[in-house]
């Protein structure tokens, strides 16, 4: 039975999926196996994958479009690991990832979820000179609604105990544990690690480290943003049954917290109009963001104002001079 798994939420990555799976396969530590979900894609994801039949540590479940949730499920469903990581099949994890992470839960007992920073990379893998640098120590609950320290889908490593402690089954499945909420497209990851901070006693803590290259779409950033703040909405709506009290004292500057975050990818975009109505949203919601990461809110503020003032060309140019921090 192998220590670890990690699984490969597939849907429609024909163009990255070699490139994610020859990364996990690199990987120094060696007790693991690879999961990879193809989730109803239509596209030549089938055909990438018949190249890596044959090698024994992958894995390939195949099943109609559930979305990232229902992949995330069906893989840790299947998982045989004591410890679970994910990698989206666009993201790319450093050789040594996996082990420093194994290595940490095992040194750790009372850690379930493991977590690294991210090096941002573009569609063509090239890296973009930023990045997700979390938090690392001191996870509260809290910490978790306003600034989601994990970062994104790829970047943690989690013990089999976290999942079997928050395993739920809707009215809707006869034979399936959701883990993941499969009735969200957006925002699911989020719902998740606060569902384990809120309900479970196990604790989230980093490790140094940006191990994991997370790839950042160009184009369709800002057009997304109510959308994820509709899903957003929508997980505060549904985790609020569990925890009332907490949601009524933390609900506004984490919210604040989330449309800074929409108003940076709107700038991302080049969507000045959106950065700037966003950030004006967020600033009548609570002034928290501004006085406990005050670097981070104003170098947002100023990129609003660069763009408007400026355009994009002087924004990349002053973007790229600074060398910011994502």
């Amino acid at each position: 039975m192998p220590l670890a798994s990690i699984i490969v939420p597939a849907f429609n990555v024909a163009k990255t999926l070699s490139a994610t799976l020859d990364a996990l396969l690199g990987q120094t530590f060696t007790d693991y196996e690879i999961i990879v979900v193809n989730d109803g894609s239509t596209d030549a994801t089938a055909t990438v994958l018949q190249e890596y039949e044959g090698i024994a540590s992958i894995r390939v479940i195949t099943q109609r479009n559930r979305g990232l949730a229902g992949a995330r499920n069906s893989g840790i469903a299947a998982a045989r690991g004591l410890y679970i990581g994910f990698c989206d099949a666009d993201d790319l994890w450093l050789p040594e990832k996996l082990g420093r992470h194994v290595a940490h839960l095992q040194s750790a007992p009372h850690i379930g979820v493991s977590y690294s920073g991210s090096a941002l990379i573009d569609d063509n893998g090239a890296p973009l000179g930023m990045s997700q640098t979390p938090q690392l120590t001191n996870i509260t609950a809290a910490h978790i609604f306003k600034r989601n320290p994990i970062g994104n889908g790829s970047a943690p490593v989690i013990r089999r105990a976290v999942f079997t402690a928050i395993a739920y089954r809707p009215a809707s499945e006869k034979t399936r544990d959701w883990y993941f909420d499969e009735t969200f497209r957006q925002s699911e990851d989020i719902e998740c690690w606060l569902r384990i901070a809120l309900t479970t006693k196990w604790q989230f803590e980093g490790i140094e480290g940006n191990l994991t290259h997370y790839r950042i779409n160009a184009g369709g950033l800002s057009a997304a943003t109510d959308l994820q703040l509709a899903a957003w909405e929508r997980m505060v709506a549904n985790l609020s049954r569990i925890a009332p009290t907490f949601f009524d004292r933390y609900a506004r500057p984490a919210r604040a917290y989330q449309l800074r975050y929409l108003a940076r990818r709107a700038i991302s975009d080049k969507d000045t109009g959106r950065a700037c109505d966003l950030l004006a949203q967020s600033l009548a919601q609570s002034w928290a963001p501004l006085w406990e990461e005050p670097r981070k809110s104003v170098t947002t503020f100023a990129a609003a104002l660069v763009l408007r003032i400026g355009g994009p060309l002087a924004l990349d140019v002053v973007m790229n001079r600074a060398g910011a921090k994502a």
